[in-house]
């Protein structure tokens, strides 16, 4: 007796469906992912360097400032050193009067006399008070000299000061400093004398 055996009908377009499914599922998700992966992009934490700041601020007085966001600082530094630019030449034109005349009062040669016309007390140009004249000049020749001098050292740790500013500013520029500050009062236990009490816990939070 022989046996019958059914073929189970070959659907051809089931079978394509299928197929097409899998290779379309499985290309979308291989794009998906390489899309992912290339569009994924690290962003980098932008750094604020104190050493570009006081780089900057050597070079040019005023840039690490700049540099720092803090721009009203810059007018302050350029004002100052205005400031000590002017005294410095005023002290100096000084010390160039003075020590003219009084060069000029003690080589005795009567056709260099620019200490005759500066503007002191006549009294000190009389011939017998030439020596008290030749002391106030000196003594006007040598202030002036030593006031120029200290605001030359003045300015230079002016200078000094405006590198420093832009470096510490630098190093603060990412410190967070809020202005909620708090104070909290939560219970908490307390040992006093080998005993175990309740307390209050004062926690501040800025």
């Amino acid at each position: 007796m022989h046996r019958t055996s059914k073929n189970i009908p070959y659907n051809r377009p089931f079978v394509w469906l299928l197929l097409i499914l899998f290779f379309t599922t499985g290309f979308s998700a291989y794009s998906q992912k390489t899309e992912a992966d290339s569009t994924q992009i690290k962003k980098s934490e932008v750094i604020h360097s104190p050493r570009k700041a006081t780089i900057y601020s050597a070079v040019l007085p005023g840039l690490g400032q700049i540099y720092n966001r803090k721009y009203w600082k810059v007018p302050l530094i350029y004002g100052g050193f205005v400031t000590f630019g002017y005294f410095i030449n005023f002290n100096n034109n000084e010390y160039i009067t003075y020590r003219q005349a009084y060069s000029d009062i003690i080589d005795n040669d009567p056709t260099t006399n620019s200490h005759l016309y500066l503007k002191v007390n006549p009294s000190l140009l009389k011939p017998e008070n030439k020596a008290d004249y030749t002391q106030a000049l000196r003594i006007a020749k040598d202030g002036s000299r030593r006031n120029r001098d200290l605001v030359v050292i003045s300015t230079a740790m002016f200078y000094a000061l405006n590198i420093i500013d832009a470096s510490v500013d630098a190093h603060f520029f990412n410190f967070d400093i809020s202005d909620d500050l708090t104070i909290n009062w939560v219970p908490g236990p307390m040992i006093c004398a080998d005993q175990k009490l309740i307390g209050l816990h004062c926690r501040f939070t800025f």
